[in-house]
């Protein structure tokens, strides 16, 4: 059993979407580790396993299986949350789509739907549903999950840089809309973060085009995630914190471009 880092969280409810692995569950393991109660959502039967690291570890978890795109998994998810433990105090909207890059032109609607209902829309159901909660009470936090996408571009990923930029202004509209209710919303857009399965090699060239030298780690955002939700935020709302190693402060590296030319649609002359 490890012991909490520190209580500061201890008698706050946090909320994580997209909890089953990845930035989500080291969110989750982290503020547990700092005494809060957590509810860790994921679409897949991962989060019985974060339940479980977090018991294990001496912290006070439970598990949910819903989809955060579709309103009734919402309310389900929040319901179970205040039967649990009571209340919402902190909200992280992390659950998301990642690997749906398409060329523009192999688009369809059914993608651009799919992408938009688990990034963005999501989004909007889950704070909607935090936020009339913490009104009530006058405070809270949220915190979205954004990337450079938002203000830059992915090749191949339309879609998914659509709902970043969404996101990014979502959380500026509603952190002045909630700011008289003591509710703050920020965002965190992550780099380029080793969550997926990369050798040795493809991590350190993936690397090289980083300005602090490596790929950043799931407990990189984590560390952010709870700052922003810590007293020491208190004062800051309607922002995005890029945590990158600089890698949106330089002119764009055909290192990071994963999306290889050869995937190019090949058009014929009418």
């Amino acid at each position: 059993m490890r012991p909490p880092d520190s209580p500061q969280f201890a008698g706050t409810v946090v909320l994580v979407t997209g909890a089953g692995r990845g930035i989500g569950r080291a969110i989750a393991e982290l503020f547990a580790r700092h005494g809060a109660s957590v509810v860790a959502n994921d679409i897949g039967a991962h989060v019985t396993d974060v339940e479980a690291s977090i018991s294990r570890d001496g912290g006070t978890a439970v598990g949910v299986v819903a989809d955060v795109s579709q309103k009734s998994d919402v309310d389900r998810l929040f319901d179970t949350a205040l039967e649990r433990f009571g209340d919402v105090n902190v909200l992280v909207n992390n659950a998301g789509l990642v690997n749906e890059s398409r060329h523009f032109l192999t688009g369809d609607e059914a993608w651009w739907d799919r992408v938009l209902a688990t990034n963005l829309k999501s989004v909007f159901l889950c704070t909607h549903r935090a936020a009339w909660l913490m009104a009530r009470r006058k405070g809270g936090c949220v915190i979205n999950m954004s990337s450079g996408g938002a203000t830059r571009a992915h090749r191949g990923n339309c879609a998914y840089d659509a709902t970043k930029g969404g996101i990014e202004a979502f959380t500026r509209a509603t952190a002045l809309d909630l700011a008289p209710y003591g509710i703050r919303v920020n965002a965190i857009a992550p780099g380029s973060i080793a969550t997926g399965p990369l050798t040795e090699a493809e991590s350190r060239e993936r690397g090289r085009a980083i300005p602090l030298g490596r790929m950043g780690t799931p407990d990189d955002i984590a560390s952010v995630a709870v700052f922003l939700a810590s007293d020491q935020a208190r004062y800051m709302t309607g922002h995005t914190v890029a945590v990158d190693g600089g890698l949106l402060s330089q002119q764009r590296s055909p290192q990071v471009d994963i999306f290889p030319l050869e995937l190019f649609p090949k058009v014929d002359p009418e």
